[in-house]
């Protein structure tokens, strides 16, 4: 185990893949991935979530489970749809620790 620092304590990759329109697996940025990520960013900066770091990622490969993000260091996978699905993973994960299991993602899906 490693003592040095790190520039993150958590990193957020989400998904805004697009597709042409009727791709029959769709894509998280038809489903509002970049509204929706970017009221993340602005949100996380709003709590104080300095080592924090939301990035913007290629496809995630739940094209139709949209839109989807993982969290890691524990690869924890969600899909949201709503503004409030975006505040509950910052302030329940992000913030509080607890996985949000109403949105959570299985290994099976």
């Amino acid at each position: 185990m490693t003592t040095e620092a790190h520039f993150y304590q958590a990193h957020v990759f989400v998904c805004q893949n697009e597709r042409p329109v009727g791709h029959e697996r769709g894509c998280c940025n038809t489903k509002g991935a970049t509204k929706l990520r970017n009221y993340m960013k602005v949100r996380a900066k709003e709590l104080g979530l300095p080592m924090t770091r939301i990035n913007t990622a290629g496809c995630l490969d739940r094209c139709e489970l949209g839109p989807v993000m993982v969290i890691y260091p524990e690869g924890t996978w969600y899909r949201y749809e709503t503004m409030e699905d975006v505040d509950a993973i910052l302030n329940d994960h992000l913030v509080g620790g607890k996985v949000v299991e109403r949105l959570r993602l299985s290994l099976d899906q």
